[in-house]
């Protein structure tokens, strides 16, 4: 049987041989909104929860809060409906567009045009938040969970505060959408360290959202800056718009997330002796940081002893000078989870805990196109190309195993079927 995934802007092909059963797990196959452009202007005409724009006629400062090159936002379809409604409202000149990067290095002014296009840059102020400069943020307390919310400045200080994003599968928060955008990716350093250290708890899992504590975290800093308005998409494995909320944050995740969960969320019969697993191709893949979103959902349904195949370009290697730093050195999973278990939870090195932990049950092995070194140093166990992989993999199978292949692992929820 021959394979295929997606890797970086293209693909790459594999065979298995005859006689091994091999499941295609993947997001359903759900169309796409004939006219996406409408869609959204709908759904920002006809806000969700106890929220109007008329309420904000007259503001002084709009911040919109936008994702960065790492997330496959659609920002091409999703902002020209709403700067539009809020040129009606006679806020045009009022606008500011916050790239939202968390931990990410700030994007510079010649990376914009990859997220946002020329009209939008020649008419509107654009800037990159800066998670580690003390002096562009502003301290509003902590969370019940102890989380200390240090969020940027500008933002929090306007008057109309919007966010920007996709409702998917998030490893550990559950869902992404609603105020993540802002909440962590206009956060300061100290405060994604805090609430991803929530992490460790066993309800912070793929797919859990109310009884989540790193998503209801995250919803509590969304509350203390005040977001007033999420406008999100749910995107089928084309990256194609399905469906789009506007509204109230809390309210836009209730209705949000059951939609999400018919495009992502896939049975399975059992654990697999192979998974093949793609984050699902750029930018996904652009790094190691963001690829191992795929290893993680993978490692669900991986037998103990099975081998999972991670299939991510990383063009841009590590994707974390944090965690690439605290590798060195390292030559075991074992001595990467006593260490970091040793030293408590610190972003960036939280990337390296989680593959040792998913690493340590199933064994792992890259196709990439960083380099080997690099990847070796990082204990990703690189090969040279998927072929090569798929058949190491395969020396120890017996009769029964199985091989789950997943095209765009990092959107998706798998379960066992019971």
């Amino acid at each position: 049987m021959q394979i295929q995934l997606p890797y970086g802007h293209s693909s790459l092909m594999g065979q298995i041989p005859d006689g091994i059963d091999v499941d295609i797990i993947s997001p359903q196959r759900v169309s796409a909104q004939e006219d996406p452009l409408a869609c959204v202007r709908m759904a920002v005409q006809t806000l969700l929860g106890n929220v109007a724009w008329e309420d904000f006629i007259g503001a002084k400062s709009v911040a919109i809060a936008v994702n960065d090159k790492t997330r496959p936002v659609p920002h091409d379809v999703l902002l020209p409906p709403l700067l539009a409604h809020l040129a009606r409202l006679g806020l045009d000149e009022a606008i500011t567009i916050y790239v939202a990067v968390g931990t990410h290095p700030p994007m510079q002014p010649e990376e914009f045009p990859g997220i946002l296009s020329t009209e939008i840059l020649k008419r509107y102020r654009v800037v990159s938040h800066d998670s580690e400069n003390p002096n562009k943020l502003v301290f509003l307390g902590e969370t019940s969970h102890g989380t200390p919310v240090w969020t940027n400045r500008e933002y929090y200080e306007s008057d109309l505060k919007i966010v920007v994003g996709n409702i998917e599968p998030h490893q550990f928060a559950g869902f992404s959408g609603g105020v993540k955008t802002a909440a962590v990716g206009l956060a300061g350093l100290e405060s994604i360290n805090n609430n991803h250290g929530l992490m460790i708890h066993p309800n912070s899992q793929l797919g859990k959202y109310e009884i989540n504590p790193t998503r209801q975290d995250i919803e509590e800093m969304g509350q203390m800056i005040g977001i007033h308005v999420a406008l999100n998409a749910i995107l089928n494995q084309e990256k194609k718009i399905v469906h789009a909320l506007a509204g109230d944050p809390v309210e836009v995740m209730k209705a949000g997330i059951p939609l999400s969960r018919q495009v992502c969320q896939v049975r399975v019969p059992g654990e697999y002796k192979l998974v093949i697993a793609s984050p699902g191709g750029h930018p996904k893949d652009i790094n190691v940081y963001q690829a191992q979103k795929a290893l993680a959902h993978a490692a669900l349904v991986s037998k103990p002893t099975g081998t999972i195949i991670l299939v991510a370009a990383c063009p841009e290697g590590a994707g974390s000078p944090h965690y690439e730093h605290w590798m060195r050195g390292k030559n075991s999973y074992a001595e990467v989870l006593e260490r970091f278990n040793k030293e408590g939870f610190r972003i960036g090195p939280h990337k390296a805990f989680m593959i040792a932990r998913d690493a340590t049950k199933s064994r792992l092995l890259l196709v990439s196109e960083m380099d080997q070194d690099l990847a070796g140093r990082l204990l990703l166990n690189p090969v040279e190309n998927l072929q090569a992989a798929i058949d190491t993999a395969l020396r120890d199978f017996q009769a029964g195993d199985r091989v789950g292949i997943m095209t765009h692992a990092s959107s998706t929820i798998p379960f066992i079927e019971i």
